[in-house]
């Protein structure tokens, strides 16, 4: 008998070089589902449901059951593919079966022909009927019969049926049938002790075959080499060949001893897979696991698998190893738990309920250092593709058995063999339910950061919220200990920048019973902003500042989030966070009057020919909640359009509400900045400014205001901010002068008619240096349109810091005016008089001239 022969049905002159993906031993029905496969109905972890196929075929031995419980009936030819239990019973009874016959007829080609087209095995059912130290008693329950309408040769099919009616039947006796893998040298995979068996040989008769067995495992190397092969799919194909010597009778006449050889081949669909499973309940919880204390993590597994088979079995406690992937493919995997089950009842067509228990109780160095040449580890791996909804893959490997009664050889085989388990992964997208920051404080780049680096971006302080809601699986204390991210902020739906937080910060963390959430809360310190969109700044910075309203900035973040657990300190990376952050206006909509600003300590710090170099401190109010830290910047100073001069300020922090002695240094150079234009306009605003008026100064960002980050003053400069002209503190006044606000450089005068000169207390807003007064032209009034005298006097004075007297300059009365006579009529008392007039000043290097309108000066009038 040749090796390649087919053990059940089929012809032997059917070609089998086209038989592609389907067993060369039989021409019957092959079924695709696997042993133990998913139910339609069984309640899913992760929420879904699995539908059925409904072209999904039913195995030969399953088809031919049911067509015995619907009242008999043939099989038809489907395609598909057998799995391990129906190989078993067929192989058995097979081989004793077509033993019994050829013995019979002592082999003729014609009924052997018959015998292997003719015979119909139907299993029934297949049970273990107990675990021994050695191996299984199994049951094996079928129906057998000889269908001669399946022999397609009529001759064969004539002979076949006289010759066996004329036997009736045949009985073997008991028998040892060994099955071997040519392919992987002879190893023996196992062996069964068959008992006699007596089956009807006539056509359409059926005997039912009930006997036990004891099944013993062969090599169990070569086991697990073979299973390792068909794990990581290198074995395409697999021959198994069973020999067997059986003894044989008919009647009272003994058939002599016939020896079996039987070759299967499976390959392609007709291989198993591995069975496929819900996971219907996962939890994770604390556990102790010494008496010292210590704690560890206890995942408790509930598996629902399906049956469609007629097996029935009950499988002793087994343990096992969890074991996770390592950094490379190479590396050996890593072991992070052990389970254990229970005992596992498998009823025939039934579903199979499994409950798994593990613990984890360190986790391995190897599991949380990072990868060569990676700032992951295996861990974050493996956390990742779990928390995205990524199927991973994790490897189960047979330990040493929980129970003392589970027999070692199971024990020895599962320890041989690990297996790649597919693990759904579970996504928690909508996890963080809100991310918010509040307290916020802004800083200007630092000027002398590099460019490109974070130092050369603005800098946002503030506190992050966030709220998570923790997943139901996870019934173990959580404490997040540090968090960081990065996160897109846009506006409107267009992007503005990009917040980076990829520095760790401190955070403390709350667990909400009531809802099963997670409040995090964390200070963050100076997260640069990358702008990337000037046009979306600029819009953000209009609406800041004239809309009155809060604008609402969305951020789209990825966290980072560090979480101290029983087992150490966790590092969760790349959870998804989007939230809205409002931020309140910086003007409620109206004017900057509110700031309020005066200058004091006023000091000249070089002057030129045309320009004045000042430092002076800087006192106002900060309208808005928001605070600032400003390294460096500068600004333009403005009047009527021309630029006159420009304000600089270095690591000044603004505050809310009142700020004070805020160091500033400005340029006065109109002639530079703006040309003769601005040197006109320059001395139009001091004229006024002296005389009193209402003046204003309007301050604009460009191009140079932050340095190395030349588009934010770009984008800033769209926004002139116009505000009144700061009051210059008078020293030795006490502030800023009356009640009216206005400056008063001249303090009073005094007129003596006899000699005809006057003499002026003088109010200097400097105090470290001197100003000279190089020519005066000026008339004196009464009630602002009578002319009292004129002073017309070109020899300089200077005029020192704080209050000073002027020397008596000449004055040419109008003897025949109204003013005079009110002057004269004033001897020995006051009047209060006008002057207008030109002044020209010079202060070091620098000289301008201008005019001077003062109202309301109280004058002396002496003899």
């Amino acid at each position: 008998m040749s090796d390649n022969t087919p053990l059940l049905g089929g012809t032997s002159d059917r070609p089998t070089s086209k038989r592609s993906n389907r067993s060369t031993h039989s021409n019957e029905s092959h079924e695709q589902t696997p042993l133990l496969s998913r139910t339609d109905s069984a309640d899913r972890y992760d929420g879904s449901e699995e539908h059925p196929a409904n072209d999904r075929l039913a195995s030969p031995a399953a088809t031919s059951l049911r067509s015995l419980q619907n009242g008999g009936g043939s099989v038809k030819s489907t395609k598909g593919g057998r799995r391990w239990p129906t190989v078993v019973a067929v192989s058995l009874l097979g081989l004793i079966v077509i033993a019994i016959i050829l013995g019979v007829f002592f082999t003729p080609a014609a009924v052997e022909e018959y015998a292997k087209q003719a015979l119909v095995i139907e299993p029934t059912n297949l049970s273990i009927d107990s675990f021994t130290k050695t191996g299984v008693k199994a049951r094996v329950q079928a129906n057998f019969r000889m269908d001669a309408s399946r022999v397609k040769n009529e001759h064969v099919r004539n002979i076949g049926r006289f010759g066996t009616w004329i036997a009736r039947s045949v009985e073997s006796q008991e028998s040892m049938v060994e099955v071997y893998l040519p392919e992987y040298g002879n190893v023996l995979v196992g062996t069964a002790q068959v008992p006699k068996v007596v089956v009807d040989i006539r056509n359409g008769h059926t005997t039912a075959i009930d006997f036990i067995t004891d099944l013993q495992p062969g090599d169990i190397e070569g086991i697990r080499q073979v299973a390792n092969d068909w794990l990581e799919g290198r074995l395409d194909k697999i021959r198994l060949l069973g020999k067997a010597d059986v003894a044989l009778k008919t009647g009272l006449i003994s058939l002599g001893s016939q020896t079996i050889v039987e070759s299967l081949v499976f390959e392609g669909h007709d291989l198993p897979a591995i069975p496929e499973y819900n996971i219907t309940r996962l939890n994770f919880r604390e556990v102790p696991i010494s008496t010292t204390g210590r704690r560890g993590m206890a995942a408790d597994v509930s598996l629902s698998l399906v049956n469609s088979y007629p097996i029935k079995l009950e499988i002793p406690p087994l343990g096992f190893d969890i074991l996770v992937p390592n950094c490379g493919i190479d590396d050996p995997q890593i072991r992070l738990a052990d389970a254990t089950t229970g005992a596992i009842d498998i009823e025939p067509y039934l579903d199979v309920h499994v409950d798994v228990g593990g613990i984890v109780r360190e986790l391995p160095q190897s599991l949380t250092q990072a990868c060569p040449h990676s700032h992951s580890s295996p861990l974050d791996a493996l956390l990742g593709d779990y928390i995205h909804g990524k199927d991973t893959t994790i490897y189960v490997r047979g330990s040493n058995a929980p129970d003392s009664n589970t027999p070692d050889w199971i024990s020895k085989i599962i320890q041989s063999v690990t297996v790649p388990v597919p693990f759904p992964g579970h996504t928690f997208d909508g996890l963080i339910k809100n991310f918010s920051l509040t307290d916020t404080e802004f800083s200007l780049p630092d000027p002398f950061a590099d460019p490109g680096s974070d130092g050369a971006n603005p800098k946002i302080s503030g506190t992050i919220a966030i709220t998570t809601m923790v997943p139901k699986e996870m019934n173990f204390g959580l404490n997040v200990s540090r968090v960081r991210a990065k996160a897109d902020v846009s506006y409107k739906g267009a992007k503005l920048g990009v917040l980076n937080l990829e520095k760790w910060q401190s955070a403390q963390s709350e667990r909400m019973e009531e809802d099963n959430s997670l409040k995090i809360e964390s200070r963050i310190k100076e997260a640069p902003l990358n702008i990337t969109d000037d046009d979306v700044f600029t819009d953000v910075v209009q609406a800041l500042l004239f809309g009155g309203k809060t604008v609402m900035l969305k951020v789209q973040a990825v966290v980072e989030v560090e979480i101290s657990t029983v087992l150490g300190k966790l590092v969760i990376k790349d959870l998804p966070a989007e939230g809205n952050v409002p931020v309140k206006p910086i003007s409620t909509g109206k004017d900057f009057s509110s700031l309020k600003p005066s200058v004091g300590d006023l000091k000249v710090l070089s002057t030129s020919r045309t320009s004045l170099h000042l430092q002076a401190h800087v006192n106002f109010t900060n309208p808005t909640e928001y605070t600032a830290k400003i390294p460096y910047i500068n600004i333009h100073i403005l009047n009527n359009g021309s630029v006159i001069g420009d304000a600089t300020a270095r690591n000044i922090t603004v505050g809310r509400g009142n700020n004070t002695n805020l160091l500033v240094q400005a340029t006065w150079d109109p002639t530079t900045f703006g040309g003769e234009n601005a040197t006109k306009i320059g001395r139009e605003l001091l004229s006024q400014y002296i005389s009193g008026f209402n003046t204003t100064l309007t301050f604009q960002t460009h191009s140079g205001s932050i340095p190395f980050r030349p588009d934010i003053g770009e984008a800033l400069s769209k926004f002139a901010f116009e505000i009144p002209t700061p009051r210059l503190s008078t020293p030795g006044t006490g502030g800023d002068g009356d009640g009216d606000h206005k400056p008063h450089f001249i303090d009073d005068a005094t007129f003596h008619l006899f000699s005809s000169t006057a003499t002026f207390t003088l109010i200097s807003p400097l105090q470290y240096s001197i100003i000279f007064i190089e020519s005066i032209n000026a008339t004196a009034l009464y009630n602002h349109t009578e002319p009292i005298g004129t002073i017309d006097y070109d020899l300089p004075f200077s005029v020192p810091p704080g209050s000073s007297q002027s020397p008596r300059l000449p004055v040419d009365w109008s003897l025949d005016s109204v003013g005079y006579e009110k002057l004269q009529k004033a001897l020995g008392g006051t009047l209060k008089l006008d002057a207008k007039g030109t002044v020209g000043i010079r202060l070091g290097e620098w000289t301008e001239t201008v005019w001077y309108v003062g109202s309301g000066i109280g004058a002396r009038v002496s003899f």
